[in-house]
């Protein structure tokens, strides 16, 4: 009968035992974070130590099952000889799952400080995704001094390869920096509506990506504008300076009108609207100008308010149903077009 103290000599019930161990060990890690860890970070007033633990328990169980592994087969002296190659791959795998990590945890905490700052409160993702980029290079660069590779010769080796690269993707690159540039000078925001009239493209702007910004159209498609194209396009931008903008309606009435009754009817109407209707800006007192003397009207423009740019198009529609309604009542004539025609004798 086999002893325990020899049992336990033994170097495979030794991998067993460590591989066993460190699962468990994985295990009541997993379920400390979720059951009493959790219960903490539900009771603070932000979210955000919540999203990062729950980031961080699945890559964090799969480490320590991991460091188990490594431990369990460094204890096996049949792989020996193999010692060299199992250090390395577990440094390259535990440095790609650090990477993982922090990459995701210090996106998650730039997004929340960009959204507090009000200039960067809608974040397009690229600014992320550079992020990574940054991380798992410095990973790349630790692997590297780890197995003793010269960076200097590299580098200059990817100078000529990247030239010859940067030339076979210029357009990527030019789209890739013209993001950039569009995110530090901010002509568009995510959120904001624009228009491109050269492109006849009007709609929200979605995401601004490493490649092409993403603009979400009112009939609810999504048209791809790569942002190069979009960096020498005129923008018009209908969220900026702020989301409040004028409503204007063009009208005429009949030259035999009254203008100042015309004015007052109108101006009444206006109000009305502005008062009563979603998106309209209560406090705007709205007005009139008189601009043209037309070929069978005298025109006029009425200028409302509106919240933001889509709600002019309720606004204006509630408005001239009011106003055509009113002006039959009060007998103000809009004439359609006529010609006077003279014969001579």
């Amino acid at each position: 009968m086999v002893s325990f103290e020899t049992l336990f000599q033994n170097e495979y019930f030794q991998f067993s035992l460590i591989l066993i161990g460190s699962i468990i060990f994985a295990q009541i890690f997993n379920f400390t974070l979720k059951k009493y860890v959790k219960r903490i970070t539900q009771k603070t007033k932000s979210d955000i130590d919540d999203i990062i633990l729950s980031i961080i328990t699945k890559p964090l169980y799969i480490l320590i099952i991991f460091i188990g592994l490594y431990l369990a087969l460094k204890s096996l002296s049949a792989l020996a000889p193999y010692s060299l190659w199992i250090e390395r791959t577990f440094f390259v795998i535990t440095v790609l799952i650090v990477s993982l990590l922090v990459s995701k945890v210090v996106s998650i905490l730039t997004s929340r400080w960009l959204k507090v700052q009000k200039r960067f409160e809608k974040t397009p993702k690229l600014i992320n995704k550079i992020i990574t980029v940054v991380i798992y290079l410095i990973a790349f660069l630790m692997i590297l001094s780890y197995f003793k590779i010269e960076i200097t010769p590299l580098v200059a080796t990817l100078g000529i390869g990247g030239l010859a690269v940067g030339l076979a993707l210029q357009n990527t690159l030019s789209n890739f920096f013209a993001g950039l540039y569009m995110i530090a000078d901010k002509p568009i925001n995510v959120g904001d509506f624009v228009e491109l009239p050269d492109a006849n493209i009007s709609g929200y702007v979605e995401d601004i990506g490493w490649r092409s910004t993403r603009i979400k159209t009112l009939p609810n498609t999504i048209v791809i504008v790569p942002n190069s194209k979009l960096a020498e396009n005129i923008i018009v931008n209908n969220s900026l300076p702020e989301q409040e903008m004028a409503a204007l309606v063009q009208c005429g009435v009949a030259y035999s009108s009254d203008l100042k009754k015309v004015e007052e009817a109108t101006i009444d109407v206006a109000r009305k609207i502005q008062k009563t209707i979603q998106g309209a800006v209560k406090t705007f007192e709205p007005f009139i100008r008189y601009h043209t003397f037309g070929d069978s009207n005298i025109n006029f423009t009425i200028i409302l308010r509106v919240e933001k740019f889509v709600d002019k198009y309720l606004v204006i529609h509630e408005f001239i149903k009011a106003l055509k309604e009113r002006y039959d009542k009060e007998g103000i004539e809009i004439s359609w077009p006529v010609r006077k025609i003279y014969r001579g004798k």
